[in-house]
Protein backbone atom coordinates (compact mmCIF):
# COMPACT_ATOMS: atom_id res chain seq x y z
CA UNK A 1 0.00 0.00 0.00
CA UNK A 2 1.15 3.87 -0.64
CA UNK A 3 1.58 5.98 2.40
CA UNK A 4 0.63 9.25 2.32
CA UNK A 5 2.63 11.54 4.18
CA UNK A 6 2.19 15.28 5.74
CA UNK A 7 5.71 16.59 7.24
CA UNK A 8 5.07 19.82 9.85
CA UNK A 9 7.98 21.77 11.26
CA UNK A 10 8.60 25.23 11.19
CA UNK A 11 12.11 24.88 10.13
CA UNK A 12 12.72 24.45 6.67
CA UNK A 13 16.14 22.82 6.83
CA UNK A 14 14.45 20.67 9.00
CA UNK A 15 11.60 20.16 6.84
CA UNK A 16 13.69 19.14 3.44
CA UNK A 17 16.05 16.49 5.57
CA UNK A 18 12.57 14.92 6.36
CA UNK A 19 11.15 14.91 3.23
CA UNK A 20 14.59 13.76 1.45
CA UNK A 21 14.11 10.48 4.14
CA UNK A 22 10.62 10.00 3.48
CA UNK A 23 11.53 10.16 -0.37
CA UNK A 24 14.36 7.43 0.10
CA UNK A 25 11.10 4.82 0.87
CA UNK A 26 9.00 2.84 -1.34
CA UNK A 27 5.67 3.95 -2.23
CA UNK A 28 5.43 6.59 -0.62
CA UNK A 29 3.50 10.37 -1.46
CA UNK A 30 4.64 13.36 0.45
CA UNK A 31 0.90 15.43 0.41
CA UNK A 32 2.23 18.47 1.49
CA UNK A 33 3.65 20.25 4.00
CA UNK A 34 3.27 23.11 7.00
CA UNK A 35 5.29 25.15 8.93
CA UNK A 36 3.04 25.66 12.05
CA UNK A 37 0.77 23.74 13.91
CA UNK A 38 -2.48 25.70 12.68
CA UNK A 39 -1.33 25.16 9.52
CA UNK A 40 -0.87 20.93 9.92
CA UNK A 41 -4.56 21.10 11.59
CA UNK A 42 -5.56 22.76 8.22
CA UNK A 43 -3.96 20.06 5.97
CA UNK A 44 -5.04 17.33 8.25
CA UNK A 45 -7.84 17.98 7.77
CA UNK A 46 -7.99 18.86 4.10
CA UNK A 47 -5.54 15.94 2.72
CA UNK A 48 -6.18 13.06 5.09
CA UNK A 49 -2.68 11.73 5.31
CA UNK A 50 -1.94 8.03 6.72
CA UNK A 51 1.02 9.38 8.49
CA UNK A 52 2.39 13.12 9.76
CA UNK A 53 5.73 13.54 10.68
CA UNK A 54 5.19 16.03 12.74
CA UNK A 55 8.00 18.37 15.23
CA UNK A 56 7.19 19.02 19.22
CA UNK A 57 7.87 22.49 19.59
CA UNK A 58 6.92 25.13 16.87
CA UNK A 59 5.37 28.74 18.16
CA UNK A 60 1.76 29.40 18.77
CA UNK A 61 0.17 25.38 18.29
CA UNK A 62 2.70 22.77 19.66
CA UNK A 63 2.37 19.14 18.18
CA UNK A 64 0.70 18.60 20.59
CA UNK A 65 -1.56 20.90 20.83
CA UNK A 66 -1.89 19.44 17.00
CA UNK A 67 -3.38 15.99 18.29
CA UNK A 68 -5.72 17.97 20.80
CA UNK A 69 -7.32 19.88 17.75
CA UNK A 70 -8.08 16.69 15.69
CA UNK A 71 -9.86 15.32 18.28
CA UNK A 72 -13.13 14.00 16.73
CA UNK A 73 -11.71 14.15 12.92
CA UNK A 74 -9.45 12.02 10.97
CA UNK A 75 -6.17 11.18 13.38
CA UNK A 76 -3.22 10.11 11.35
CA UNK A 77 -0.09 7.92 12.68
CA UNK A 78 2.27 10.41 14.26
CA UNK A 79 5.78 10.10 13.72
CA UNK A 80 7.76 12.82 16.06
CA UNK A 81 10.48 14.19 14.76
CA UNK A 82 12.06 16.42 17.29
CA UNK A 83 15.25 17.94 19.24
CA UNK A 84 14.31 18.08 22.97
CA UNK A 85 13.94 14.42 24.30
CA UNK A 86 12.30 14.97 27.31
CA UNK A 87 8.78 14.52 25.38
CA UNK A 88 9.20 11.32 24.38
CA UNK A 89 6.91 9.46 27.34
CA UNK A 90 4.50 11.86 26.51
CA UNK A 91 4.62 11.16 22.97
CA UNK A 92 4.10 6.94 23.58
CA UNK A 93 0.98 8.28 25.94
CA UNK A 94 -0.81 9.66 22.79
CA UNK A 95 -0.23 6.23 20.76
CA UNK A 96 3.04 8.11 18.63
CA UNK A 97 4.23 5.41 16.28
CA UNK A 98 8.33 6.50 17.54
CA UNK A 99 10.24 9.35 18.45
CA UNK A 100 13.08 10.58 16.40
CA UNK A 101 15.58 13.08 17.60
CA UNK A 102 17.30 15.34 15.86
CA UNK A 103 19.80 15.46 13.92
CA UNK A 104 17.89 12.98 12.09
CA UNK A 105 20.15 9.67 11.59
CA UNK A 106 19.25 7.81 8.43
CA UNK A 107 18.84 4.51 9.83
CA UNK A 108 17.13 5.42 12.92
CA UNK A 109 14.38 6.72 10.59
CA UNK A 110 14.04 4.19 8.44
CA UNK A 111 13.31 1.95 11.42
CA UNK A 112 10.58 4.14 12.56
CA UNK A 113 9.04 4.39 9.03
CA UNK A 114 9.00 1.17 8.85
CA UNK A 115 7.03 0.74 12.24
CA UNK A 116 4.58 2.85 11.18
CA UNK A 117 4.38 1.23 8.11
CA UNK A 118 3.88 -2.11 9.82
CA UNK A 119 1.10 -0.11 11.92
CA UNK A 120 -0.59 1.06 8.98
CA UNK A 121 -1.06 -2.22 7.28
CA UNK A 122 -2.29 -3.87 10.45
CA UNK A 123 -4.83 -0.96 11.08
CA UNK A 124 -5.90 -1.69 7.01
CA UNK A 125 -6.58 -4.91 8.06
CA UNK A 126 -8.53 -4.30 11.25
CA UNK A 127 -10.66 -1.62 8.97
CA UNK A 128 -11.28 -4.10 6.75
CA UNK A 129 -12.15 -7.25 8.69
CA UNK A 130 -14.76 -4.85 10.50
CA UNK A 131 -15.99 -4.28 7.04
CA UNK A 132 -16.57 -8.13 6.76
CA UNK A 133 -18.10 -8.56 9.81
CA UNK A 134 -20.71 -6.04 9.32
CA UNK A 135 -21.25 -8.03 5.41
CA UNK A 136 -21.50 -11.25 7.37
CA UNK A 137 -24.02 -9.87 9.93
CA UNK A 138 -26.15 -8.12 6.87
CA UNK A 139 -25.84 -11.36 5.16
CA UNK A 140 -27.18 -13.43 8.43
CA UNK A 141 -29.92 -11.32 8.67
CA UNK A 142 -30.72 -11.64 5.36
CA UNK A 143 -30.66 -14.81 4.83
CA UNK A 144 -32.83 -15.32 8.02
CA UNK A 145 -35.30 -13.81 6.44
CA UNK A 146 -35.11 -15.78 2.57
CA UNK A 147 -35.26 -18.61 4.62
CA UNK A 148 -38.33 -17.89 6.53
CA UNK A 149 -40.44 -16.77 3.56
CA UNK A 150 -39.16 -19.83 1.78
CA UNK A 151 -40.89 -22.02 4.58
CA UNK A 152 -43.73 -19.97 4.37
CA UNK A 153 -43.53 -20.98 0.43
CA UNK A 154 -43.34 -24.54 0.70
CA UNK A 155 -45.74 -24.86 3.37
CA UNK A 156 -48.78 -22.23 2.07
CA UNK A 157 -49.90 -24.67 -0.60
CA UNK A 158 -48.23 -27.84 -0.14
CA UNK A 159 -46.64 -27.53 -3.31
CA UNK A 160 -43.16 -26.09 -2.52
CA UNK A 161 -39.88 -27.77 -2.97
CA UNK A 162 -37.16 -28.48 0.04
CA UNK A 163 -34.52 -25.49 -0.49
CA UNK A 164 -35.84 -23.73 -3.66
CA UNK A 165 -34.66 -20.37 -4.50
CA UNK A 166 -31.14 -21.53 -2.22
CA UNK A 167 -27.91 -19.84 -2.95
CA UNK A 168 -25.87 -21.38 -5.43
CA UNK A 169 -23.16 -21.93 -3.26
CA UNK A 170 -25.74 -23.98 -0.86
CA UNK A 171 -23.98 -27.57 -0.06
CA UNK A 172 -20.54 -26.45 -0.95
CA UNK A 173 -19.37 -26.07 2.31
CA UNK A 174 -19.95 -28.33 5.82
CA UNK A 175 -23.32 -27.63 8.23
CA UNK A 176 -21.78 -30.11 10.64
CA UNK A 177 -19.06 -32.29 12.03
CA UNK A 178 -18.75 -35.95 13.57
CA UNK A 179 -17.25 -35.38 16.41
CA UNK A 180 -16.84 -38.63 19.34
CA UNK A 181 -17.06 -37.62 22.91
CA UNK A 182 -17.57 -40.28 26.09
CA UNK A 183 -18.22 -43.17 23.61
CA UNK A 184 -20.61 -41.65 21.50
CA UNK A 185 -20.79 -40.34 17.95
CA UNK A 186 -23.13 -37.07 17.11
CA UNK A 187 -23.05 -33.82 14.99
CA UNK A 188 -22.36 -30.28 15.47
CA UNK A 189 -23.08 -27.93 13.18
CA UNK A 190 -20.67 -25.65 12.40
CA UNK A 191 -22.98 -22.24 12.75
CA UNK A 192 -22.60 -23.20 16.71
CA UNK A 193 -18.59 -23.43 16.79
CA UNK A 194 -17.62 -20.37 18.34
CA UNK A 195 -13.32 -20.54 17.16
CA UNK A 196 -11.39 -23.23 16.02
CA UNK A 197 -8.04 -24.25 17.38
CA UNK A 198 -4.90 -25.97 15.49
CA UNK A 199 -2.98 -29.10 17.60
CA UNK A 200 -0.78 -30.81 14.98
CA UNK A 201 -2.89 -33.55 13.79
CA UNK A 202 -6.09 -32.67 15.45
CA UNK A 203 -8.09 -29.35 16.05
CA UNK A 204 -10.48 -28.45 19.09
CA UNK A 205 -13.83 -26.98 18.34
CA UNK A 206 -15.13 -24.39 21.19
CA UNK A 207 -18.34 -24.80 21.39
CA UNK A 208 -20.12 -21.82 24.18
CA UNK A 209 -18.37 -23.87 27.05
CA UNK A 210 -17.87 -27.25 25.46
CA UNK A 211 -14.21 -28.40 23.44
CA UNK A 212 -14.71 -31.23 21.07
CA UNK A 213 -11.71 -32.45 19.53
CA UNK A 214 -11.14 -34.33 16.01
CA UNK A 215 -8.17 -35.92 14.01
CA UNK A 216 -8.26 -33.11 11.25
CA UNK A 217 -5.76 -30.53 9.93
CA UNK A 218 -6.73 -27.10 10.29
CA UNK A 219 -5.18 -26.21 6.60
CA UNK A 220 -8.13 -28.99 5.56
CA UNK A 221 -10.61 -27.99 7.64
CA UNK A 222 -10.57 -24.16 6.38
CA UNK A 223 -11.23 -25.59 2.82
CA UNK A 224 -14.69 -27.45 4.07
CA UNK A 225 -15.73 -24.16 5.81
CA UNK A 226 -17.81 -20.97 4.43
CA UNK A 227 -15.38 -18.44 4.13
CA UNK A 228 -18.19 -15.72 4.37
CA UNK A 229 -18.40 -16.70 8.10
CA UNK A 230 -15.26 -18.23 8.82
CA UNK A 231 -11.90 -16.57 8.68
CA UNK A 232 -8.85 -17.77 9.65
CA UNK A 233 -6.94 -15.36 11.73
CA UNK A 234 -3.81 -17.43 12.75
CA UNK A 235 -1.57 -20.18 11.34
CA UNK A 236 -3.65 -22.21 14.57
CA UNK A 237 -6.81 -20.27 14.63
CA UNK A 238 -10.07 -20.23 12.66
CA UNK A 239 -12.86 -17.83 14.08
CA UNK A 240 -16.51 -17.59 13.60
CA UNK A 241 -17.35 -13.91 12.24
CA UNK A 242 -20.45 -13.96 13.95
CA UNK A 243 -18.84 -13.96 17.24
CA UNK A 244 -16.37 -11.35 16.78
CA UNK A 245 -17.56 -8.69 19.56
CA UNK A 246 -14.40 -5.66 18.68
CA UNK A 247 -10.87 -5.70 17.66
CA UNK A 248 -8.17 -4.31 20.32
CA UNK A 249 -5.04 -3.20 19.17
CA UNK A 250 -2.07 -4.81 20.77
CA UNK A 251 2.17 -4.29 20.94
CA UNK A 252 4.17 -3.35 17.85
CA UNK A 253 0.57 -2.68 15.95
CA UNK A 254 -0.83 -5.79 15.89
CA UNK A 255 -4.30 -6.98 16.69
CA UNK A 256 -6.27 -8.74 19.49
CA UNK A 257 -10.11 -10.33 18.06
CA UNK A 258 -12.65 -10.31 21.26
CA UNK A 259 -15.33 -13.40 20.82
CA UNK A 260 -18.78 -12.16 22.69
CA UNK A 261 -17.51 -14.14 25.38
CA UNK A 262 -14.87 -12.44 26.19
CA UNK A 263 -12.14 -14.99 24.37
CA UNK A 264 -9.14 -13.01 22.85
CA UNK A 265 -7.45 -14.46 19.70
CA UNK A 266 -4.35 -12.79 18.35
CA UNK A 267 -4.65 -11.57 14.37
CA UNK A 268 -1.59 -12.23 13.02
CA UNK A 269 -0.01 -9.97 10.87
CA UNK A 270 0.99 -13.77 8.38
CA UNK A 271 -2.70 -13.76 7.74
CA UNK A 272 -3.87 -10.10 7.26
CA UNK A 273 -3.83 -10.53 3.45
CA UNK A 274 -6.57 -12.73 3.97
CA UNK A 275 -8.42 -10.87 5.92
CA UNK A 276 -7.99 -7.62 3.19
CA UNK A 277 -9.52 -9.46 0.16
Amino acid sequence: MRVRVLIVDDESLARQRVRRLVQAESDVDVVGEAESGREAVSLIRELQPDLVCLDVQMPGLDGFGVLRELDGGHVPMVLFVTAYDEHAQRAFDVHAVDYVLKPVDEDRFKAAFGKARTQLANAVAAERLGALLETVRRMATGGAAMAEARGEAATGDGHGTAGAGASPDAGRFASRMLVKQDGRMFFVKTTDIDWIEADRNYVRLHVGTTTHTIRERISHLEDTLDPRVFARIHRSTIVNLNRVREMQQWFSGDYVVVLEDGTRLRLSRHYRDRVET
